[in-house]
């Protein structure tokens, strides 16, 4: 499956994309807005993809321009069907493709699928508060802050907070209508699935 945005495609991730999460992922200046803070190894990524592959509850996909272009992931993560939620993560690892709206793009993609095909009715993100891009880029995107845990994350010498935000299925449909395109409002069905790299921004 493919999920299409004006400049980009969301795909599934692949063995062959491994070399590229490891060289993002080993980039101090990628990995500074991350949850990861340990370098990582090829091993290590292997073995995360391999985990991914029966994982029901987390679905990947590969951020890719419509040249054909790898630029960064992003996923739902602990997919839980009985409360229809998830929650998201992102990382745009080639850094020529920062503030370019790209990330703004893949968000909007990734909640177009979660919410009219997987019938998902909240999805969530954690942010740290000195991350003023991604702050700015989910906002754009509709999600609202909705907690704070203070001094919950450690970095570079000092004690940051994380910020929870989130956007619901109605919050998304009158976004998206605006963007001309729609989701249906009737009452939702019940979906009776099997229960389904998480990042932070």
């Amino acid at each position: 499956m493919t999920m299409l945005g004006k400049r980009l495609r969301l795909r599934a991730i692949e063995r062959s994309d491994i070399p590229d999460f490891v060289r993002w992922f080993n980039d101090p200046e990628v990995r500074h807005y991350l949850q990861m803070f340990m370098p990582m190894s090829q091993a290590q990524e292997e073995r995360w993809f391999e985990a991914q592959l029966s994982d029901t509850r987390s679905h990947v996909f590969g951020i890719e321009t419509l040249t054909g272009k790898l630029i960064g992931n992003i996923g739902l993560h602990g997919i839980d069907w009985r409360e229809s939620c998830a929650e998201l993560g992102i990382v745009i690892g080639e850094k020529d493709y920062w503030n370019n709206g790209y990330g703004t793009e893949a968000i909007q993609a990734l909640l177009r699928f979660a919410f009219m095909e997987m019938n998902l009715q909240r999805v969530s993100l954690w942010v740290y508060d000195y991350n003023e891009r991604a702050l700015h880029c989910y906002q754009k995107c509709g999600f609202q802050v909705e907690g704070r845990q203070r001094q919950a994350h450690y970095h570079e010498g000092r004690y940051h907070d994380k910020i929870l935000m989130g956007i619901l299925r109605e919050e998304f449909a009158r976004a998206d209508q605006v963007a001309n395109h729609s989701i249906p409002d009737q009452g939702r069905e019940n979906t009776n699935h099997g229960e389904g790299h998480p990042v932070m921004g």
